[in-house]
């Protein structure tokens, strides 16, 4: 986003002159004649800079810069005057100005100053960046998972977040793999760095490309001024291509250049720029097949492939639905300032046994609904969608019964995985690994126990 300046002076010609010399250069120019009309501008909007005159006729620019201080402490503020005095200068700068011109100055001078007064600026919001995401929720504590897949995905994140290697992510929508990318992230060496994030199925390509690597001026229509792009904003720490699977071949071969060359070319640019970046890329589609029917690029898939996490559904971790979902009444019985309510035996049943096709998101969006209209002291089935009471979308099971007479189970149990790893291996044409997938079982497990059950007409994955 390009920087937000404003400029406070009471001579017209000035402003003016000022506004088009920055705005030429690419940034978001406001004037203000006087004072009292700065102190209305600052109320509505942050700067990044402010640039002021010291002598105006309705106050001093000093009086206005110790009232910035207070408002915006992280704008920078370069004071100018025609009326050159030590005093005032030192009294400026002890008061926290960046920077003191006398007028009249030199364009180019004035040029770099407000250059480097924009990246102290930077800095100072990057280190508040980081303290407010540090105290949020990117941290292992914070994510919640107490089945097996989900603390073998730990223990693999807490691996890789000791590297710099490449990761994909997969899962379907709301399985949290933002939550997990940033988990690796400020468990890095990185940390110290931003990670920014981007959604490359909601852009189109050329807008993702300007995004992505940045633009010149005058690069297309409307690109007044030159931008920086995520790989540079990003330099030093990490980008999360999310819903990667979604770009357009001729963005999978520019992604693929910048990843192999370390390297990014803006839109319009003649020139290439090192970049220091570590990718961190998700999707919900299975790229395997997308480069089976040629959507997208093999060498790409490669290339961010190196370290994969496949985060399960909700459905594969029902153990998991009880500490989430009073993982999310804490949480809103907190921003919605009401008392806690827990959730009745029957409730939880619903919860344990729906199906979640929007997964932990979808967990999430029914506590804090159950929460908000709730009359009573606790969470009962009354509180939760009809849909989901009535059953539908229900897990397959969820409600078996224990017969009066009993039942050996662990017989039962084998016939019904009989049947359906039988119908797995159909639907997935031989292929154990597939076959596998489809019931979300590791692929020794789902060998094993078609050894054990005798279960014919499985292959092995090459072989199918």
């Amino acid at each position: 986003m390009n920087a937000r300046l404003l400029v406070v002076d009471d001579e017209q010609s000035i402003r003016e002159f000022l506004r088009l010399l920055f705005e030429e250069e690419g940034y978001r120019v406001t004037a203000a004649g006087s004072v009292t009309e700065a102190r209305e501008r600052i109320g509505r909007q942050d700067f990044d800079l402010i640039l002021s005159d010291i002598l105006m006729p309705d106050g001093n620019g000093l009086d206005l810069l110790r009232e910035i201080r207070k408002a915006q402490p992280n704008t920078a503020v370069i004071m100018m005057t025609a009326y050159t005095s030590n005093k005032s200068a030192i009294e400026a700068m002890k008061l926290g100005a960046f920077s003191y011109l006398s007028k009249p100055f030199e364009v180019e001078e004035l040029k770099v100053v407000v250059t480097k007064a924009l990246e102290s600026t930077g800095l100072a919001s990057e280190n508040q960046y980081l303290r407010r995401e540090l105290e949020q929720k990117y941290e292992f504590s914070n994510i919640i998972g107490k089945s097996t897949e989900m603390q073998e995905i730990f223990s693999l994140i807490k691996r890789v977040a000791r590297t710099n290697s490449t990761v994909l992510i997969r899962g379907e929508s709301g399985t949290g793999k933002e939550l997990i990318a940033r988990a690796i992230h400020f468990a890095s060496r990185r940390s110290v760095k931003r990670i920014l994030s981007i959604n490359c199925g909601a852009l189109p390509e050329n807008l993702l490309e300007s995004e992505l690597f940045g633009h010149e001026k005058g690069a297309f229509t409307g690109a007044i001024g030159a931008k920086k792009g995520l790989f540079q904003e990003a330099n030093g720490g990490t980008l999360f291509l999310d819903e990667v699977g979604e770009m357009t071949p001729s963005m999978q071969v520019k992604l693929l250049r910048a990843l192999q060359e370390r390297k990014i070319r803006k839109v319009g640019g003649a020139t290439e720029e090192p970049v220091d970046v570590r990718i961190i890329a998700a999707t919900n589609r299975d790229l395997a097949e997308s480069i089976k029917i040629g959507d997208f690029r093999e060498d790409l898939y490669y290339r961010i492939n190196v370290i994969p996490i496949h985060l399960p559904p909700l459905r594969r971790r029902r153990e998991d639905i009880p500490l989430l979902a009073e993982h999310f009444l804490e949480k809103y019985t907190a921003s919605l300032e009401i008392d806690s309510k827990p959730i009745s035996s029957e409730a939880m049943r619903v919860l344990e046994g729906h199906r979640w096709p929007g997964n932990v998101r979808e967990l999430e969006n029914v506590i804090e609904r159950a929460l908000a209209l709730s009359t009573k002291e606790n969470l009962t089935t009354a509180d939760l969608p009809l849909a989901m009471v009535q059953g539908e979308e229900r897990l397959p099971g969820s409600d078996a019964r224990l017969p009066d007479e009993g039942l050996d189970l662990e017989a039962y149990l084998d016939g019904v995985r009989g049947r359906l790893m039988q119908q797995a291996l159909e639907r997935a044409s031989g292929v154990q690994t597939r076959a596998a997938d489809l019931l979300g079982m590791t692929f020794r497990s789902f060998r094993y126990y078609a050894k054990k059950l005798g279960l014919t007409g499985s292959t092995d994955e090459d072989e199918g």
